[in-house]
Order: C-alpha cells, then structure tokens, then sequence
C-alpha cells in the first residue's frame, strides 16, 4: 500500500533582513548600545571601543553594524535600551538625529538654530560644543546621546527649561546639573551617554533664558 502523502509545510519565513538594507538611528543606537556594555565590562578596551563606534556612525547597511558586535554578547532583553529613570529613552523622539562627530578635533552648534528631536554628539581626542541657549524647540523632548573618548562633551542650555541627564563616567565625569522649569509647556533637554578618560557636561548658561515658549510650542503643533 502506498504510503498516505503528508502535507507539504509552509513555506519558512524569511530570516533577517539583507546585509545590504539602509541602517536605520534605531540600528545604529542598538550596536552602540552593546559597545557601550562592552566597554564598561572590560570586554573591550577604550581605544577598540572608540574605533567601533566611529564605524557605527558612518555605517550606511545594516551589514557594515552588525560585525561590531559579533564577539559581543548580545543584551539581555534583545531590546534596545532601557528609558532613563525620568521616563524618558533614547529612542522616542521621531525624525532623524543630527551626528556631531569630533576625532582630533572639534565641532561646535550654536547660534539660532532649530534643534531636533535626537542628536548624537561623539568626541574622540577632540570636543564638542553643543550651544542651545539660542535655539528654536520644534518639539517638547529634545535627547542627546553624547560619548567622549579622551575628549569632551559640553552641552549649555537656557535657564528656563528643563534639563534631565543620565550617564557614566568611567575614569571620567560625566555631570549633568538638573534643572525642573516652573512652565509645563518648556522644553525638556535629556542628555544620555558617558564618557571614558573623557569628559560630558551639561548645565545652564547663566541669564540666558528662552522667550515665548508655549507660542513656539503652540505654533509648532498647530494649536
């Protein structure tokens, strides 16, 4: 008697996404997020760590990410990073961050201009600047993941918004001076990150203060 045929199985799902698809800032935050656990275990040294990361951030494929971690553990929850203790996470603002990128050298933003929702500041043996005391807020939540690597990372805002900060310093500082705004419409300011042999700070620019916050807000948002 012939054998009863069995059903044939669907067909498999397919697996990763190509090597060969546009990275995405979510993309690049998961593998900087490992490198940054890596280095504070010791997996990885400050110098190896700062070569990955400046590779991170001028990865245009998913390809080009995922080999700087491969001798990494993956993290624990598969996820990307856990939100800071105030509520807010790397990850939320939408819209793509603008990358300042200082290797054996220095970037600065100042003056009036309109900040985004995410900014990554990286400072390798140089300094970065970042001068929002003249800004325009186009949203509420403003975050900005800084690294410093034997380097740098100055951040200064107005006194009238709010400024929230979480981070590490491994033999370095990283100090962000706290600030809660008195208006519930101001800006709020998270700065994430940490700094090795390096330093990030974030705090006021004494008397400069931000106008018209809730009309830039309204008019932004169209109320």
């Amino acid at each position: 008697m012939d054998l009863e045929k069995q059903p044939q199985s669907p067909v498999a799902p397919a697996g990763p996404a190509p090597a060969g698809i546009r990275a995405s800032d979510a993309d690049r935050d998961r593998i900087a997020d490992i490198l940054r656990e890596a280095v504070a275990e010791g997996r990885l040294t400050a110098e190896e760590h700062a070569e990955r990361v400046d590779l991170v951030y001028r990865a245009k494929t998913v390809g080009e990410l995922e080999p700087l971690v491969q001798d990494l553990p993956a993290p624990g929850g598969g996820t990307r990073q856990a939100a800071s203790p105030h509520g807010y996470g790397p990850g939320e603002p939408a819209g793509p961050a603008e990358n300042l990128v200082a290797v054996f050298s220095g970037s600065t933003r100042r003056g009036r201009w309109r900040v985004g929702g995410r900014t990554n500041a990286f400072a390798l043996f140089g300094s970065v600047e970042i001068d929002l005391t003249e800004a325009l807020f186009g949203q509420r939540l403003t975050v900005i993941n800084a690294t410093s690597i034997f380097g740098s990372v100055e951040i200064k805002v107005p006194e009238n918004i709010s400024l929230r900060g979480s981070g590490t310093g491994v033999f370095g500082n990283f100090e962000v001076d706290t600030l809660e705004s008195a208006d519930p419409e101001a800006p709020v300011v998270v700065v994430n990150g940490y700094s090795v042999f390096g330093n990030v700070e974030a705090k006021p620019k004494r008397g400069k203060l931000i106008t018209n916050l809730q009309r830039q807000l309204r008019k932004h948002l169209g109320h």
